[in-house]
């Protein structure tokens, strides 16, 4: 038997090129195949298609199209985030730029937990975590005027890891509160929070949080208060700059004021909204944003990147310390003396790809500007598709949108109708949109987040759905 060719070294990119002309036919043939952003027929139709094209796992003799049959019943049952009609999540449609340098790093498989592995990109990571995080705590929002936020950091002071997304973020904001303020740290959130950050308590053995009902959306900073006041062991206070159900934003300066008066720590989950940063005409809504002492941060949502592109920047690198290990093999000390950088202590995992080269591509290849104009155009879509529902008298909308996400419903009918117009457009593959429950009631979510959606494309959405809803 000859021996597969590798992916890397230099018969790799001959070797690769044939692939990936079968992948992207195959690719091409499963989208053909679906027709349209959701496999039709439901779990039980896409499962089956899924297991005759799988066939036997694991075969006596190796089947030389198992990558273009493999790839096409992937693509056929995928949902498909660039379709204007695939918006219930946040979940991007992955920039082409991004995607390719992703693939490069597949190639070239450095591993992020010591130097001798991924040199290149152990300092590509440093550079790019430290110019992030210093976008994080810039002290005023460009394109806005003076706010009341603390003073600027010398860039050195700030730093930020990759993570594997906002949960992994989180996870390590609330270890890291753990291990500088105290075993008894008590995590203070509103009902809006990710449930991750709970789930992380509840994991790192913290005490029950406190969970503050939020009936408006947002923690009420005068809530907050009483809660701060009640109790006597440190605190951990995490806001939310972009809700998940509702995309609404904490008032940040306000609970960044609390904490401040109460000595609580503060950490800020911006996994959604957190790409406002790169936008002059929305990143005064973060105002705020550069006083808390960890921020989340996901670059596969408003940032166009193919899973997974988390960060966690900190306002103080010295508070990464309780991540560091040793383990001889890999950060020995004589090494570390001798200018090998030690990359042990940047995650709790060992071996991670370089997520940030596509990070890295996407930065520099649009440029703030470029960037930027993404998420201003998803904003405005949002905005706009707000408007079209508030003009249907067959529709009620919930609220203008904060970011690109608006929740609405059929007007005058139950939370049980709401569902079934979801879950039939899910089975058809028509339109895949997300539900959430605000103001005690289900509401259909529409979260924008492709910025190639024409204003043709919003009014057939609402029309196939006005087309479902019972009569």
């Amino acid at each position: 038997m000859n021996t597969p060719p590798l992916a890397s070294g230099p018969e790799g990119p001959p070797s690769l090129r044939p692939l990936l002309d079968t992948v992207l036919e195959a690719l091409g043939e499963g989208a053909r195949a679906r027709g349209g952003p959701l496999p039709a027929g439901g779990p039980g139709a896409v499962a089956s298609r899924m297991r005759d094209a799988l066939g036997d796992v694991l075969p006596d003799e190796g089947d030389p199209e198992a990558l273009r049959h493999l790839v096409r019943a992937m693509a056929e049952g995928s949902a498909d985030p660039a379709d204007p009609f695939c918006a219930a999540h946040l979940h991007c449609p992955p920039l082409a730029v991004a995607a390719a340098a992703d693939l490069a790093v597949s190639v070239l498989n450095p591993s992020m937990d010591s130097w001798d592995q991924a040199p290149a990109a152990s300092e590509l990571e440093a550079l790019v975590t430290r110019a992030l995080a210093n976008e994080v705590y810039l002290e005023v929002p460009r394109g806005a005027g003076n706010c009341a936020t603390s003073p600027h950091r010398p860039a050195a002071d700030n730093d930020a890891l990759v993570t594997t997304g906002g949960t992994e973020s989180n996870q390590l904001a609330l270890l890291l509160a753990r291990e500088i303020q105290g075993p008894d740290v008590r995590l203070i959130c509103g009902a809006n929070a990710h449930h991750s950050l709970p789930r992380a308590a509840w994991l790192l053995g913290m005490p029950a949080p406190v969970i503050i009902p939020t009936p408006t959306g947002t923690l009420d900073p005068t809530t907050l208060h009483t809660a701060l006041q009640s109790g006597s062991a440190p605190a951990l206070v995490a806001a939310t700059a972009g809700t998940t159900d509702t995309g609404q934003i904490d008032p940040l300066p306000e609970i960044a004021h609390l904490c401040a008066e109460h000595h609580a720590r503060l950490h800020i989950d911006a996994a959604y909204g957190g790409g406002l940063l790169i936008s002059d005409r929305h990143r005064a809504k973060l105002t705020g944003l550069s006083v808390a002492d960890t921020v989340t941060l996901d670059l596969h949502k408003l940032g166009w990147q193919p899973v997974a592109a988390g960060l966690l920047a900190v306002r103080d690198k010295n508070d990464l310390t309780p991540l560091h290990q040793h383990a001889d093999y890999l950060n020995a000390d004589d090494d570390t003396e001798a200018g090998l950088p030690d990359l042990l202590g940047r995650s709790l995992r060992t071996t991670r790809r370089p997520d940030i080269l596509k990070i890295a591509v996407t930065l520099k290849t649009l440029g703030r500007t470029g960037l930027g104009a993404l998420v201003d155009q998803v904003c405005e879509q949002a905005r706009e598709f707000a408007q079209l529902v508030h003009d249907h008298p067959g529709f009620e909308l919930h609220e203008p949108p904060t970011i690109s996400t608006v929740l609405f419903r059929p007007a005058s009918t139950t939370d049980d109708a709401v569902a079934a117009v979801r879950r039939k457009l899910l089975t058809d593959g028509r339109a895949v949109l997300g539900r959430a429950r605000a103001a005690d009631r289900l509401w259909l979510k529409v979260t924008l987040l492709n910025p190639t959606t024409r204003p043709a494309d919003l009014a057939g959405l609402l029309q196939l759905v006005e087309g479902t809803t019972p009569r």
